[in-house]
């Protein structure tokens, strides 16, 4: 029996997933806002690992709901912290959309490292899936088309290529 690799294991729905990022994010969120009074590191790191763990998760046919959900999840994220403690995203004394806009600001690198590595696993569990699994084709397949009666790969002259 032939194993799934990492690549090819992640089979739950996408609703699942989302539900459980979200859920972790609360949480870290709630445990950030225990120990201090705003949003930091703790929070920036449950975000990327959320969303990879999301990507490594989701069913196949999800993936564009984990696609598109880094910079939502930190949006609602921000959103909901704004209205309800604007002291732990931004100035106490800022607006909602102003206390919006800074806690988007303060964790944009946050964002990109989780946007950037979620879409990269999603792209090569793509990849593993085409090709059975593997990150690459193995040798014999990436050379090209080969001759039906020989099996050798075909050599065509630079006269026989059309522009």
């Amino acid at each position: 029996m032939a194993h799934r690799t990492l690549w090819e294991e992640g089979r739950h729905p996408g609703a699942l997933v989302v539900s459980g990022v979200a859920a972790s994010l609360g949480v870290a969120v709630l445990l950030q806002l225990a120990v201090g009074d705003r949003l930091g590191w703790f929070f920036d790191l449950v975000l990327v690992a959320a969303c990879v763990g999301a990507a490594l998760l989701v069913r196949p046919r999800d993936f564009f709901a984990i696609g598109v959900l880094p910079p939502l999840a930190l949006g609602v994220t921000v959103l909901v912290v704004s209205a309800t403690d604007r002291g732990a995203v931004a100035q106490a004394g800022d607006g909602m959309v102003q206390a919006f806009v800074s806690g988007l600001a303060h964790h944009a690198v946050a964002l990109a490292v989780a946007y950037a590595l979620t879409l990269g696993v999603l792209g090569l569990r793509q990849v593993a899936l085409r090709n059975r699994g593997r990150l690459r084709r193995p040798h014999h397949e990436a050379a090209g088309p080969q001759d039906p009666a020989t099996g050798a790969p075909e050599h065509r002259s630079p006269e026989a290529t059309v522009s």
